[in-house]
């Protein structure tokens, strides 16, 4: 893993998190608990309408956060209700906090290659409908990041869980003093969130 990836992980504190909200992500380390005792891969998909920012960063953050505590077999996707782009912000908020990200092709929507680590496969990131080809079609947990999606899919086809894990908005800064501001905190407020999660999961070690 890069190190500036590991130290900001070392430096994420989960016992900011309160316990009302730890009890909503206990959710989502029991399901990879369970995964992991079946002997199963672990797959994510996280949902959000338009797959442009919540979605990317909780794909982007468990994904590392599963490195980090040296998880295998976790496969982590996301997806929206409808497709736009993934938002330019987001790029530019996770490359200060020390990803590095190169975009194939300009385009409309276009898909980003997000490297945190020397040995493992980068994060590819573009803006997709849910049950798009490149996601899981069945044994996967669905997890919700905005309210808009959880209502909008009551059921996810081929999720054998549903989870609502809602984040707010960071679109709300968009065009104000504070956007920059908000963006790394909603990212940072993901990330310590996703380390809790799988600081949660109990590995069979001999």
């Amino acid at each position: 893993m890069f190190l500036p990836i590991k130290e900001l992980l070392d430096g994420l504190e989960v016992g900011s998190i309160p316990l009302s909200r730890k009890r909503e992500l206990h959710q989502l380390s029991d399901y990879i608990n369970q995964s992991i005792q079946h002997h199963k891969k672990v797959h994510l998909t996280f949902i959000c309408t338009h797959n442009s920012r919540r979605s990317h960063l909780c794909q982007i953050w468990a994904q590392i956060a599963a490195r980090y505590y040296e998880i295998s077999d976790v496969h982590c996707y996301s997806g929206g209700t409808e497709t736009t782009a993934v938002f330019p912000k987001v790029i530019k908020t996770l490359q200060r906090q020390g990803l590095e990200i190169t975009q194939k092709k300009k385009k409309e929507n276009p898909k980003y290659y997000i490297e945190y680590s020397e040995i493992m496969p980068p994060i590819s990131a573009f803006s997709k409908v849910f049950d798009d080809v490149s996601n899981p079609s069945s044994q996967f947990a669905a997890v919700m990041t905005c309210d808009h999606a959880s209502e909008s899919c009551p059921v996810v086809p081929g999720a054998e869980k549903r989870i609502s894990l809602t984040y707010v908005d960071p679109k709300i800064s968009d065009g104000t003093p504070e956007q920059k501001a908000v963006y790394n905190e909603r990212s940072l407020q993901i990330a310590t969130e996703m380390k809790y999660v799988f600081s949660q999961v109990i590995l069979n070690k001999p």
